[in-house]
């Protein structure tokens, strides 16, 4: 296994804890899946059979309403995994789909697998309920914001919290990859709200945007306007 991949395992929540040699085993029990941009991992609502381990690229959370609206969740980064049902007891389905935004691979489970695994390794259970709460968190915090936040503090808090997760840091800030609409859908406002709010920070130097990337410059000056 690449050294690489190795730390990537090291420092991922659903294995904290766990002996190098027991992180060994339950790797060995995995088979590595490669997918390409814009695929989709987790199909929601089909039966979870399969736990996905991100190892290298970037994914995300998507959820599908009733009306067909494509409504954007939490971004994933290496070390991060979907299909969490799958380690229930009871047979489930996947409340919400994942797709990948940039080629990525994965380690994959099926669901055998997993009931076996985490019945030797109970501590992985543990760390599953872990990120749970890390869910939870994220979750009751874009429930406040929606609540509370104007739609420019919303959009604000999408992009500074997604240029951690998945922003490249280049000269003069911090570079991501988002359109107009994902970050409308992601901060739960209008496409032309996003406009609207991009062009001002860019007359103000705050970013620079160009064809599918944006540059932040200064993340604290996005919130500046909001708290006039």
């Amino acid at each position: 296994m690449p050294h690489a991949t190795i730390n990537k395992l090291l420092t991922s929540r659903l294995l904290d804890g766990l002996a190098a040699e027991d992180i060994t085993t339950i790797r060995r029990a995995a088979k590595e899946q490669r997918f390409s941009t814009n695929s989709v991992v987790v199909k929601q609502a089909e039966r979870a059979e399969h736990l996905f381990l991100l190892t290298h690229g970037r994914a995300r959370h998507f959820f599908i309403t009733e009306d067909g609206q494509k409504i954007l969740l939490r971004w994933l980064v290496s070390g991060d995994i979907t299909g969490a049902a799958t380690l229930l007891s009871k047979p489930s389905r996947y409340l919400m789909g994942t797709e990948v935004v940039k080629d990525s691979r994965f380690l994959v489970w099926n669901r055998i697998t997993v009931q076996r695994l985490t019945t030797r390794y109970p501590r992985l259970l543990q760390n599953v309920l872990s990120i749970a709460e890390v869910y939870l968190d994220w979750y009751l915090t874009a429930h406040i914001a929606l609540t509370c936040d104007s739609a420019r503090k919303r959009c604000a808090s999408v992009l500074t919290n997604i240029g951690r997760a998945i922003g490249h840091q280049v000269a003069g800030g911090i570079e991501l990859a988002i359109t107009n609409e994902e970050l409308a859908s992601a901060a739960a406002i209008t496409v032309y709200d996003a406009s609207r709010f991009i062009n001002d920070w860019q007359r103000s130097g705050v970013v620079a945007k160009t064809r599918g990337k944006l540059l932040v410059r200064s993340p604290d000056s996005l919130f500046w306007e909001d708290r006039e």
